[in-house]
């Protein structure tokens, strides 16, 4: 599919989706490597940090809205005052169990958010966002 290893970051606190998305991942495509991070906060924290090395930068961020310590929302207030330099080739998708239209039409006021999608992901959407922006 893709010979670029693709770094992508689940951003979600719940373990059962964040496993489920990595091996839907992993099948969609070999050349992807999934982390995950149940705290947003510590995400942030990461990208942050002045001495992370470039190939630590994920290429692709799957986003939750609804987490306990720091919501979506919270973060991409924070995450879009990132120098651009870190976030500049980050894509970053919102992957979300919320179904109401104000959360996408809210997240769309962003314009580090590339797109708005509800959970669960699956091989199709994961393989349509690899071959819209990695190809």
């Amino acid at each position: 599919m893709n010979t670029k290893q693709n770094r992508i970051l689940l951003i979600d606190d719940d373990e059962p989706t964040n496993f489920m998305s990595k091996i839907i991942i992993q099948k969609a495509d070999e050349n992807s490597i999934p982390s995950v991070m149940q705290n947003p906060k510590s995400a942030l924290n990461i990208l942050k940090n002045e001495s992370i090395n470039i190939e630590e930068i994920p290429d692709l961020i799957f986003l939750d809205i609804n987490m306990p310590s720091m919501n979506g929302w919270d973060f991409l207030d924070e995450y879009k005052d990132l120098e651009i330099h870190k976030r500049k080739n980050i894509l970053l998708y919102m992957l979300t169990t919320s179904m109401n239209d104000d959360d996408d039409v809210k997240s769309k006021e962003y314009s580090c958010v590339n797109g708005f999608m509800v959970k669960p992901l699956t091989v199709k959407s994961y393989s349509q966002i690899v071959n819209k922006h990695f190809k």
